[in-house]
């Protein structure tokens, strides 16, 4: 029982650590990511927080297994290494019975995996999508950043800011390009500001500048010079979300017989079992032999988490090709998968049991 305690123990504050660095790389991924798309233009600063939440949700049930995997790993080599396994092999205790702490402290995790799975991430990624849409459909004036060129497809205009005066919400040396009744129109203003109509109309006000106005290929070109100038900017059309394979409900996949979401469903089943089996698997894969090298078993189990992930990519895809059946594939992956943790675990306790034969009986 102590050497059940403990290991519950070490193994819940290494899943902790380890969490908390994955969902830091995971954060700085995604905050580069959205910043590099604020600073183009593509979306708000005020919106970077929002989709960091649900492009973290929409990855938290791999980032769970991985955790999961390595914790395990990670605890059990540490224990080989400091000879506690020794101890707990020479106490009458085989290898199988780490089975019962080890399921004792993942089934939260696996819980969570699940729940993420098959629901929560969905539920994300379609939130995400609905939100990215709101945001072209709301207001694409939010979307006016200093020294870059934004285009309104709406109105066909093209606007230039040189500038942005934070502290009272002015602009300085605007640059408008459009086409009104097939003619070209260039405006140029050396400040502006943002106004709000009372019926909801969006105005760009512009302060001291001159307006070019003529016919491309004739000589019909007229200049206007003044002191404000506002133009209307077309509200942009509101569009409903893209449909995306990974934000359609479970209950969705499961009526549909479609193949693409066929393989979507197989992958959605999939994290969840391959989270248990490579759980399993961490258990033999943890052993270290020094005559091999410290490392060795973490290169191995570096090697298999790749293949086992590879694979699960590459029968998804032939379930969206039609080549093979959703629960045929389910079912030869992680068959494979479950055959070589038994392979696995027969090897060491094979090891485990010759140990037992040779220790030297004292009288």
């Amino acid at each position: 029982m102590v050497f059940r305690r403990s290991l519950v123990r070490e193994l819940t504050a290494t899943a902790v650590a380890l969490f908390l660095v994955l969902l830091g790389i995971l954060f700085t991924n995604l905050v580069l990511r959205l910043l590099a798309r604020a600073a183009g233009g593509t979306i708000t600063p005020e919106s970077i927080l929002a989709l960091l939440g649900f492009n973290a949700l929409f990855y938290f049930n791999i980032l769970l297994s991985v955790a999961l995997f390595v914790t395990v790993l990670l605890t059990l080599s540490r224990w080989y290494r400091d000879s506690e396994m020794i101890v707990w092999f020479t106490s009458g205790q085989g290898l199988t019975a780490w089975l019962k702490p080890i399921l004792l402290f993942a089934t939260p995790f696996l819980i969570a995996i699940v729940v993420l799975s098959l629901w929560l991430s969905p539920w994300a990624e379609g939130r995400r999508l609905q939100y990215e849409r709101q945001l072209e459909s709301r207001d694409e004036v939010a979307l006016l950043a200093p020294g870059l060129f934004k285009e309104f497809r709406q109105a066909r205009l093209v606007v230039f800011i040189e500038s942005i005066n934070t502290l009272n919400s002015t602009i300085h040396n605007i640059f408008l390009h459009s086409i009104d009744g097939g003619k070209d129109v260039t405006t140029v203003a050396r400040s502006g500001y943002l106004e709000d109509a009372p019926n909801g109309d969006r105005f760009i006000v512009l302060q001291d500048g001159r307006r070019y106005e003529g016919q491309p290929g004739t000589a019909e070109f007229r200049s206007v010079e003044f002191e404000r100038l506002g133009r209307r900017i077309e509200p942009a059309e509101v569009r409903a979300p893209p449909l995306s394979l990974k934000s359609l409900p479970i209950e969705a996949l499961i009526a549909s017989n479609g193949m693409p979401e066929r393989a979507e469903l197989f992958w959605r089943l999939s994290v969840p079992i391959s989270a248990f089996v490579l759980l399993l698997l961490a258990i033999p894969l943890s052993y270290v032999n020094p005559r091999m090298g410290r490392s060795f078993n973490l290169v191995a189990a570096a090697f298999m988490y790749m293949v086992y992930s590879n694979c699960l990519n590459i029968v998804q895809s032939v379930i969206a090709q039609g080549r093979l059946s959703m629960p045929a594939g389910l079912f030869l992956i992680h068959s494979i998968a479950i055959a070589v943790v038994v392979v696995l675990f027969w090897n060491r306790l094979r090891v485990v049991t010759m140990f037992r034969r040779r220790r030297p009986v004292h009288a």
